[in-house]
């Protein structure tokens, strides 16, 4: 069998029968690059560690791990965020009354907020949700996969980097104030969302990259922080050299609308 005989039945067989694994993942061939695209929670719980082996040795014999940021190199993603007008000048009476009510629930007081951009705001209570659903930082599969790549010297891409992101959510209109509401109109289903992605890690993942997801993003936002970064971190995909890698990113790019894997064309 000549080798494009065989390049063309090997892109068959992955078609007919692609590799299933226990954790949410999809597989992509981009010509000599093969990329394992890994669902990442950024928060995991603590029976989500150790990661399972089979993926460790991926990881192991993979010439790269690719992250949209190394969470690991410290330093807060606030600073120089800067003071805001006072948050009741600043949002509507019925997004401040649910805040209020949220804090209360939280144990938080809404002052904690005043000044701060809308945007930061709305990642602080993400972050104290998980943190009620049991999740932490360091369980996160991303965390996991930079710590075991460390351990082995392997070489850490960024497909963004703390910095960008941070600089994404500032050019957000209106100072991130979508965010903020949507955070607070989606709040239980955002739960749900969460507790779904977990299950992927400890129960079982998607089986196709096409199944509905409850919404926890306006149209706008979603074509922002999910759409656009795909598309941008697609460009940075294709022009990898030869190898083959690990490439965790949050499990929300890779199903639904606009996913990662479609836009890579998946063989």
């Amino acid at each position: 069998m000549t080798g494009s005989a065989w390049h063309t039945l090997r892109r068959l067989m992955s078609r007919l029968f692609p590799v299933s694994y226990r954790w949410p993942a999809i597989d992509v061939r981009l010509g000599n690059r093969t990329l394992h695209l890994v669902g990442s929670i950024h928060m995991g719980t603590r029976d989500m560690q150790p990661l399972p082996d089979r993926l460790l040795r991926q990881l192991q014999q993979a010439d790269a791990l690719i992250v949209e940021a190394d969470i690991t190199q410290g330093g807060s993603p606030f600073e120089n965020s800067g003071e805001r007008a006072p948050l009741a000048e600043r949002i509507d009476t019925d997004a401040l009354a649910k805040l209020d009510a949220l804090c209360n629930e939280l144990n938080l007081t809404v002052s904690v907020f005043d000044t701060l951009p809308a945007w930061q705001i709305a990642l602080m209570l993400q972050a104290q949700q998980a943190q009620r659903l049991g999740l932490r930082p360091d369980y996160g599969i991303d965390y996991q996969l930079l710590q075991a790549a460390k351990n082995w010297q392997k070489p850490i891409i960024e497909l963004e980097g703390a910095e960008t992101q941070i600089a994404l959510l500032k050019t957000l209109p209106d100072d991130g104030m979508m965010l903020l509401q949507d955070t607070l109109m989606h709040w239980h289903t955002n739960a749900r969302l969460l507790q779904m992605m977990v299950s992927w890690w400890l129960d079982a993942p998607p089986r196709q990259s096409h199944i509905a997801l409850p919404t926890t993003f306006s149209q706008a936002l979603n074509d922002t922080l999910i759409s656009q970064r795909n598309t941008q971190w697609r460009s940075t995909l294709q022009a990898l050299p030869a190898g083959e890698y690990i490439v965790a990113v949050g499990a929300l790019h890779l199903y639904g609308e606009d996913n990662l894997p479609d836009l890579l064309k998946i063989l």
